[in-house]
């Protein structure tokens, strides 16, 4: 794996990161962590925001239509970056 992502890519690992970004970049407060993209005002900008942020903090390649097309909510967001990285989802 590249130097500065994480040694162990597990689904754990995966859920806790990408949460961070979600909730830091969305801004998501106690109550909204069910909302999905667009219901947190989300927009093309914010989208690139996560992607890149997930790319460079986890090293998983995803794209900015994997939440801009599909308005995930934060959990399914994090299963979709568990299966671009191939990693088993508990």
């Amino acid at each position: 794996m590249s130097i500065g992502f994480p040694e162990d890519l597990s689904f754990p690992v995966i859920r806790k990161k990408v949460e961070e970004i979600w909730t830091e970049v969305l801004g998501v407060t106690e109550g909204q962590e069910d909302a999905s993209f667009f219901e947190l005002g989300g927009e093309s900008v914010t989208a690139s925001r996560i992607v890149a942020r997930v790319e460079d903090e986890l090293g998983v390649w995803v794209e900015v239509g994997d939440i801009f097309e599909d308005d995930p909510t934060m959990e399914e967001f994090v299963r979709t970056v568990a299966a671009r990285a191939n990693v088993a989802q508990l």
